[in-house]
């Protein structure tokens, strides 16, 4: 296990700077929302696709495994995550570069687009490794979509996305323990992403890594939920998944407020953006979510005995 985030930290480490200067060369650049808080305009061309780089690390950790321990290819766990983060990056990698590309003014796919090619590749996944009953099968495809979503949009602001994974990954660790290796990798490669993200950020996650790293947040939440041999752990993980709850839950109670009401609930949706829309500086919204995410972390892990 401890091999997974050693290899996945060197890989990512060495790739970080070949990547940010392709993404430079590729031209692929944050475009800021017309309707997003005003202290966002100066992020405005910032590369994006950096989650490119904790991928690069985690694939490298999932060569690893099945190299080192070929029957680990015969289970569900490894084969799954690793299909689910590629399925879920190519639906990032096009939203992110290949339609803003093809399609003059447009930012990326439509929401609809987007969750039916989710649908696509959770499909599978649900069908595969291991007896899912249409109930498990559907919480499985719930779970990914809930978590891919829901982490993609705290993408955006300096250290954000990165850091709640640290402290997510950090739950996960305890509460999850068949999916320690994948855990892990993704925390061996968030560290030199975090590294180049951090305020001033020089790249974003974007959504070809927000995506997939949500997809196998989700995934092993499942794995932990599914396995759970007591109500502490069930308790535990929702207790862990509250801050995601909070980013994803209000943009769609928004847009079906401003469809039928014509008013909004929230200043602003992902709703850490209200809070700079209320004058916080970015800083300080970034420290409130994470710090608010480890106390969660702690809290869930303290449920189940595993921080004593």
């Amino acid at each position: 296990m401890l091999n997974a985030f050693l290899i996945s930290l060197l890989v990512a480490g060495f790739a970080a700077l070949p990547i940010l200067n392709l993404l430079v060369k590729l031209k692929s650049r944050q475009t800021i929302n017309q309707y997003a808080p005003e202290g966002h305009q100066v992020k405005q061309g910032t590369p994006t696709m950096g989650g490119l780089i904790i991928l690069t690390g985690f694939f490298a950790a999932v060569i690893y495994m099945l190299v080192s321990n070929p029957a680990y290819a015969q289970t569900f766990l490894v084969p799954q995550y690793a299909i689910l983060a590629i399925g879920f990056a190519l639906v990032g990698f096009l939203d992110d570069y290949v339609v803003p590309k093809l399609m003059t003014g447009k930012r990326g796919l439509g929401w609809k687009q987007k969750l039916l090619m989710e649908l696509l590749f959770c499909a599978p996944m649900a069908l595969w490794g291991g007896g899912h009953g249409a109930l498990q099968a559907g919480l499985l495809v719930f779970t990914v979509l809930f978590f891919s979503n829901a982490y993609n949009f705290s993408d955006g602001l300096d250290g954000l996305a990165g850091s709640l994974l640290l402290c997510i990954c950090l739950g996960l660790y305890f509460l999850v323990p068949d999916a320690r290796w994948a855990v892990l990798a993704m925390v061996g490669g968030a560290i030199p992403f975090l590294f180049l993200n951090a305020p001033p950020a020089r790249v974003f996650m974007g959504d070809v890594g927000a995506l997939p790293i949500g997809a196998v947040l989700g995934a092993v939440v499942f794995q932990g939920l599914s396995k759970a041999p007591d109500q502490a752990h069930l308790n535990a993980l929702a207790l862990l998944s509250l801050v995601m709850v909070v980013e994803l839950v209000p943009v769609p109670l928004q847009i079906a407020s401003v469809k039928l009401r014509g008013k909004r609930l929230f200043p602003y949706t992902p709703v850490h953006h209200s809070f700079e829309k209320a004058g916080w500086p970015e800083s300080r919204v970034v420290w409130t979510f994470v710090l608010s995410q480890l106390v969660l972390t702690l809290l869930a892990l303290c449920l189940i005995g595993a921080g004593t």
